[in-house]
């Protein structure tokens, strides 16, 4: 390293370019303040990729001098990797590893400084327990996902749900719990924001048994902006992934009309008609939405999921022109995350008919009714 020889203009721009970061991968410590103090110093290293000198690490005797004041030759980078770069592990850093670490961190400060004022949205964290399984819903790893479409409006999400609950959603009256717990806490954070002329957007990112994950999306409804997350198993994160080509929602109508109806949505798993002919007991018409393979991790793009509103519109239409406004749907649903969130918002109080929600539970022997989402006649 020798920054005394570098140009001030040169120096400027590279601060720039870093965001005043260090710019080894993962780091991405702040360099103008001291960490313990938190006192305002300028605590980085301006170091060559290729050394201004041969005999330097990575020095080469054509483009050492050539490259020596050049910025595409400079990174920012604090004390500890300095050294590390420089003196402790020369030989595990050569010049086309730091030079990719450069240029993926400058892409980055680039991309997340061009963002504009409207594009922000606010963070809605809702988790609830899911069996025996807690929820894995954190600020830290959820708004990463947002960019770069959108940025958080706050550095602190709109957390709703009970925390570490103690019930789960085996035991009697854990509905009703944390149902009125979900009513109250989306009165009291989300509802003022609701009010705000100025257009508020939202981005949800939740882990719950899907019909409280309904319950938060028919209380959001679909009037405000709002954009829905899943949480994929593979590779672990909330950030959308490529759409599938040929991917589609296959629907199968009943082939007799009863009055009882029952919507099956097997997505995440295939649910068979034995297991909701055990739940109703009784002669009933099943609709089905399915695709291709169900499985838990189905679920990679947008236009998935843009797919599905567009889709389940279109059917609990097509339920209610065949079966009459005094109809109920039992709905058993085997869907992700994001799935049972966009249930609740596309679902409309004033045109759609009323839902009486299953919920599949083995401890308590299959699907069981969870709550009615609409006055059920």
């Amino acid at each position: 390293m020798s920054s005394s020889s570098i140009p001030e203009k040169t120096r400027v721009r590279l601060w720039v370019r870093a965001g005043g970061r260090c710019q080894y991968a993962g780091c991405n410590k702040p360099l103008w303040r001291d960490d313990l103090t938190m006192a305002d110093m300028n605590s980085a290293y301006i170091a060559h990729i290729i050394a201004d000198s041969p005999d330097g690490p990575r020095g080469d005797n054509a483009l050492s001098k050539k490259l020596a004041k050049e910025i595409s030759n400079l990174m920012l980078l604090c004390d500890v990797h300095h050294r590390l770069v420089d003196h402790e592990d020369v030989e595990g850093h050569l010049a086309e590893r730091l030079h990719g670490m450069k240029v993926q961190h400058e892409r980055r400060i680039e991309l997340l400084t061009s963002i504009q004022e409207n594009r922000k949205s606010h963070v809605i964290l809702y988790g609830a327990n899911v069996g025996d399984h807690h929820t894995p819903v954190s600020f830290q790893k959820a708004a990463p996902a947002m960019l770069p479409g959108r940025y958080p409006a706050e550095t602190i999400a709109i957390s709703l749900g009970m925390g570490d609950s103690p019930f789960t959603d085996c035991e009697d009256g854990t509905w009703l719990l944390e149902r009125e717990s979900l009513h109250r806490q989306f009165e009291e954070r989300v509802r003022p924001r609701l009010a705000n002329r100025d257009g508020e957007h939202f981005s949800i990112f939740a882990f719950a048994p899907q019909p409280l994950l309904m319950e938060l999306g028919r209380l959001l409804s679909d009037i405000p902006a709002a954009d829905v997350f899943q949480l994929h198993r593979e590779p672990p994160t909330w950030e959308w992934q490529d759409h599938p080509e040929g991917f589609e929602y296959p629907v199968c109508e009943p082939e007799t009309h009863h009055a009882c109806v029952a919507l099956n949505l097997s997505l995440s798993a295939t649910i068979t008609e034995a297991r909701i002919a055990a739940a109703l007991g009784c002669n009933h018409s099943t609709w089905t939405m399915t695709i291709a393979e169900p499985n838990n991790d189905f679920l990679k793009s947008r236009d998935q999921l843009r797919m599905f509103r567009e889709c389940f519109r279109r059917l609990l239409n097509r339920i209610k022109t065949e079966h009459g406004e005094a109809a109920v749907i039992h709905l058993f649903p085997a869907v992700p995350v994001a799935v049972a969130v966009e249930i609740g918002r596309v679902w409309m109080p004033k045109a759609d008919l009323p839902m009486r929600v299953y919920d599949q539970n083995r401890k308590r022997g299959g699907f069981v009714y969870a709550f009615d989402i609409g006055c059920i006649p």
